[in-house]
C-alpha cells in the first residue's frame, strides 16, 4: 500500500481518522492526485463524488452526508415514490433511493454503500442491483449521467485506480469467489404439495470459506443448456462462433443473463431494423411497452419478437447483462455443521406463452447437477442480521416458507452454545401435511423445551387462509410481553408482501397491547430497528 508522494501534502485526512500513518499518507496522496487533476486539464471529481469519498471520513457528521433518516429505505415503496422522497437530496442519496432497498448484499454492498461507491467513482458497474431489475438500472444510469461522467472507459484515472482489486482469501466476496462441492439434496415437500423445495448440502472442506449464522451463500449458476440451444438457434449463429477466445455456447452458458431482455438488446434491434419494428424496439429500450408484453420478454422471447434481424453474435453478447450470482440464506450453523453449509431452495418454474421459464440457479441445484459437482461460491456477510450478543436475550423469529432457513441456523447455533434465551418461531406455508419444512427437527426442539414456542400458519388447510401475521395478532399479548422483556424480532422471506404485513401486524400489536396509539406505535417499531431489535433478511 506504500506510495511515494511529494511532501508537504495537503492534510485532507485528519490525524483523528482511524488509519495508521502509512494508510493516512496513501490517502492524502490519493486525494492530492485528485486535486492535481484540475490543473492538468482533466475534469476533476464532481462535488457529489468528492463528498462521497470524503464525507464522514473523520467520524463527524456532515450536512451533505446526512440522509435524513432515509425515508425511502423501504422495499415496499415503489421506485417513483422513493425518488420523490429523495427530491432535494444530494445525488448520493437519490442514487440510494433508486436501489431495491433490500440490503440483500447481492451487489456485494448494502444499498447505501453501493450507491456511495458509484457516486465516488469507486464502482463503475451500474447493474448489480438484481432485485431492482430494469427500473433500478434505468434510474441509476440516468443519475450516473447527472454526475457529468462518461461511461466506464472515461472515468477519471485516479477514481478508476480507487476501485479495489479482490482482497482477502477466496470465497469472501462475489469478486473473489472460491469453489465448493455439492454433497446432496433432499426434497422437503411431501406428496400433494404444489411446491418444490430442496435442502441442499454443500461441502466447504478445502474451500477456505467461513461463515456465521445470518450470512448468505452466493453461487454462480449456469444457464439451462436447452435454453442456450434455443437462443443460438434463434440467433442463427453456430455454437463454436468465437467470442473473444471462447465459444458462443460457453459464453451463453456461464457469462450472460438470458432473462429478462435488457434495454441494450432492444437498442441493438433498433439499429438493425426499420419501420414499425424499429419504433417498437426504441420504445422497449426506453421502458415503454408498445405491445403490452414487455414483462414477458426474456432474451429468447425478444429474439423471437424481432425474428429475422440477425444481429452480429458479438454485438448481441455485448448487449446482454452479465449473469449474476444468486444468494441464499444459510440454514446451518458452523458450530454443528463443520466444513459444511446447507441451503433451503425453492425451485422456480412458471409458464409464459406455452414455454416453461426456469429459475437459473434453483433448477440448477434441483435437477441439472449431481452430487459431486463443483460450483463457484462465496459468503456474503450479513448486513445487520445476527443473533443478539447476549445469549440470554429472547428472540422471536418469523419465517414462512424458505424464510425459515436462517432461523434453523439460529436455533442450532444457540443449541450448540447452550444459550439460555427463549426462542419463539412462527412458520407457515400452504399445507401442514406436505409443506412443513424440518418438521421432525422443530418438533423435537419444541418437545425438549429448547424451542419455547412454535406457532404455525397454513394458508390452504381450510376455507380461511391463515398467514403468519394472523397468528402474530392472535398471540399479540404474548409478543408484547416478550418485547417488554427485551426480545429481538427477526423476519425472513418475501420483501414485497409478507415483510410489510408482518411489520404492520407488529405495529398493531404495539398499539393494542402496548398502549401506544397510532404514530407512537410506528415510532416504537422504528426505534426497535434503530436499536437492532427488529432485523430483516428479505428478498
Amino acid at each position: 500500500m506504500t506510495q511515494n508522494v511529494p511532501s508537504p501534502l495537503p492534510m485532507l485526512v485528519p490525524e483523528t481518522a482511524p488509519f495508521n500513518d502509512e494508510q493516512r499518507n496513501w490517502l492524502n496522496g490519493f486525494f492530492a492526485g485528485l486535486i492535481a487533476l484540475d490543473s492538468s486539464g482533466v475534469t476533476p471529481l464532481s462535488a457529489d463524488q468528492a463528498q462521497a469519498l470524503l464525507g464522514g471520513i473523520d467520524g463527524t457528521e456532515h450536512a451533505e452526508d446526512d440522509d435524513g433518516g432515509a425515508p425511502w429505505h423501504d422495499q415496499t415503496i415503489p421506485i417513483a415514490e422513493r425518488m420523490k422522497l429523495a427530491e432535494g437530496k444530494p445525488l448520493r442519496w437519490k442514487m440510494m433511493a433508486a436501489m431495491a432497498q433490500q440490503d440483500c448484499g447481492q451487489c456485494g454492498y448494502d444499498c447505501k454503500n453501493y450507491s456511495g461507491a458509484i457516486v465516488s467513482g469507486a464502482e463503475t458497474r451500474l447493474n448489480l442491483c438484481v432485485p431492482g431489475g430494469k427500473e433500478t438500472a434505468r434510474m441509476v444510469k440516468a443519475l450516473y449521467e447527472e454526475l457529468g461522467s462518461a461511461p466506464k472507459a472515461a472515468v477519471p484515472a485516479a477514481a478508476a485506480e480507487a476501485t479495489p482489486a479482490p482482497q482477502g482469501k477466496p470465497g469472501t466476496s462475489r469478486d473473489n469467489p472460491s469453489t465448493a462441492k455439492v454433497l446432496s439434496r433432499k426434497l422437503l415437500n411431501k406428496p400433494g404439495s404444489e411446491k418444490e423445495t430442496w435442502h441442499v448440502e454443500i461441502d466447504l472442506a478445502g474451500s477456505g470459506i467461513e461463515y456465521q449464522v445470518g450470512d448468505a451463500f452466493g453461487l454462480f449458476p449456469h444457464n439451462d443448456p436447452n435454453l442456450v440451444e434455443q437462443v443460438m438457434k434463434a440467433l442463427g449463429a453456430p455454437p463454436d462462433y468465437d467470442i473473444n477466445g471462447r465459444t458462443l455456447r460457453q459464453v451463453l452458458t456461464d457469462s450472460v443473463s438470458l432473462s429478462p431482455a435488457p434495454d441494450m438488446l432492444f437498442q441493438l434491434f433498433s439499429y438493425i431494423t426499420g419501420g414499425e419494428r424499429r419504433k417498437k424496439a426504441r420504445a422497449l429500450a426506453t421502458g415503454e411497452d408498445p405491445d403490452k408484453d414487455a414483462a414477458t420478454l426474456d432474451v429468447l422471447a425478444a429474439l423471437e419478437k424481432f425474428a429475422g434481424t440477425a444481429p452480429d453474435p458479438e454485438a448481441f453478447i455485448e448487449s446482454l447483462d452479465p449473469l449474476q450470482p444468486r444468494l441464499y440464506s444459510i440454514s446451518s450453523s458452523p458450530k454443528t455443521e463443520k466444513d459444511r453449509v446447507t441451503l433451503t431452495v425453492d425451485t422456480v418454474r412458471y409458464t409464459i406463452k406455452n414455454r416453461q421459464r426456469l429459475g437459473v440457479c434453483s433448477t440448477l441445484l434441483a435437477e441439472r447437477i449431481d452430487p459431486g459437482a463443483i460450483l463457484k461460491a462465496y459468503v456474503q456477510k450479513a448486513h445487520a442480521f445476527a443473533l443478539p450478543v447476549d445469549p440470554n436475550v429472547p428472540i422471536v423469529m418469523i419465517g414462512p416458507g424458505t424464510g425459515v432457513a436462517p432461523f434453523r441456523a439460529f436455533l442450532y447455533d444457540r443449541l450448540a452454545d447452550k444459550a439460555p434465551g427463549r426462542n419463539w418461531l412462527f412458520f407457515g406455508h400452504q399445507r401442514s401435511s406436505c409443506d412443513f419444512f424440518y418438521e421432525d427437527e422443530l418438533k423435537a426442539m419444541r418437545a425438549s423445551g429448547f424451542l419455547t414456542r412454535l406457532t404455525l400458519a397454513w394458508s390452504r388447510d381450510g376455507d380461511e387462509k391463515i398467514y403468519v401475521q394472523d397468528r402474530m395478532r392472535e398471540t399479540g399479548r404474548d409478543i408484547w410481553a416478550w418485547l417488554s422483556e427485551g426480545a429481538h424480532v427477526y423476519v425472513c422471506g418475501d420483501a414485497k408482501r409478507m415483510a410489510k404485513d408482518v411489520e404492520l401486524a407488529l405495529v398493531d400489536i404495539v398499539a393494542e397491547h402496548g398502549g401506544k396509539p397510532g404514530e407512537e406505535a410506528v415510532l416504537f417499531v422504528s426505534d426497535l430497528k434503530k436499536k437492532g431489535r427488529y432485523q430483516q433478511d428479505v428478498y
